[in-house]
């Protein structure tokens, strides 16, 4: 069973007071998108949160909401839903930020054909970026993420012929108003 995680329990220090994951994008909450994106490609669905807001966003499409601590590091946040999914018995894993917005549900719908049952990453067509999908022989890998990286060291080791380019706007991660501005 593959299972949808949205890392959604960022702290946003460099957005400035607003939860940026709440801030309107295209009609939307910014994280709004990202769960939509992910929404069809799995039958489980879930996020990691740090607020009730963020949380209450999360139930409301469909997802259930992994409580981490607010100020835990990526990584943290990156183990709690791996665990979650664990719980469930997944055997596949697609990791998608929640500050990600421009990310579509296409784009992941051809990760997944891509990965078939091995790892597979987006791309801007220069660093291996998520989206990301984690077969189960890489979860022991998963849960041993540390920092603010979190799965950076294993996405570095997916084969190109496993990298899903995509445009770079659409891969664009949100972490100030000015990211917003420069516009896909």
């Amino acid at each position: 069973m593959r299972a949808a995680l949205v890392l959604a329990a960022g702290q946003s220090r460099r957005f400035g007071a607003a939860d940026k994951l709440l801030t309107p994008v295209e009609g939307g909450p910014m994280l709004a998108h990202a769960l939509e994106a992910a929404r069809a490609a799995a039958g489980l669905r879930l996020a990691t949160v740090s607020s009730e807001p963020v949380a209450a966003l999360v139930r409301a499409h469909g997802f259930q909401p992994v409580p981490v601590p607010p100020g835990a590091p990526q990584s943290a946040s990156l183990r709690a839903g791996l665990a979650a999914a664990r719980q469930h018995g997944a055997t596949h894993l697609l990791v998608l930020l929640g500050d990600m917005p421009f990310v579509q549900a296409t784009d992941v719908a051809a990760l997944l054909a891509l990965a078939g049952t091995e790892a597979a990453c987006a791309t801007d067509g220069t660093t291996p970026l998520p989206p990301a999908v984690f077969p189960e022989a890489l979860f022991a890998a998963l849960a041993g993420a540390q920092g603010d990286r979190g799965a950076g060291a294993l996405l570095r080791e997916i084969p190109a012929a496993r990298r899903l380019t995509l445009p770079p706007d659409r891969l664009r991660d949100i972490d100030r108003p000015e990211d917003l501005r420069a516009g896909p």
